[in-house]
């Protein structure tokens, strides 16, 4: 008999980041970031543009070489798609969105962080709900 923790891994694994929630292609980051507007945190800035086409958030995290070793940016990575995963909004906007990580991050408490990426949430669903300006 297996031990009560070796259940099958596909029945433990936790639903949220489905491939359909996340930015892959290169073109999907462009038009985001030469279309897209931007919302500045303390340890992250975050590039959004509006959807017309799909349904919900896409997400995805550019972590450049200047923030550290691999292990380094893999980390913040880590913790950014977990935050990302627990302040998900309920009603999600058709909208991508990229996260670029500060230095700032490495060393930033995951509350503050999770409010952060929370706060970035907010402000997106309001900036789209706006109307264009003429």
């Amino acid at each position: 008999m297996a031990p009560e923790g070796a259940a099958n891994s596909s029945t433990n694994r936790r639903k949220g980041n489905p491939r359909s929630g996340r930015l892959l292609r290169h073109a999907d980051f462009e038009r985001v970031y030469k279309q897209g507007r931007r919302h500045f945190s303390a340890h992250m800035t975050v590039f959004y543009l509006g959807r017309t086409a799909g349904e919900g958030l896409r997400v995805g995290f550019t972590v450049g070489r200047a923030l550290g070793a691999a292990v380094d940016r893999n980390r913040m990575k880590r913790r950014l798609r977990e935050s990302v995963r627990l302040t998900r909004p309920a009603v999600e906007p058709a909208a991508d969105v990229v996260i670029n990580p500060k230095k700032s991050l490495q060393t930033a408490e995951f509350s503050s962080l999770m409010a952060e990426v929370s706060r970035a949430f907010e402000v997106i669903a309001q900036k789209l709900m706006e109307k264009p300006r003429p």
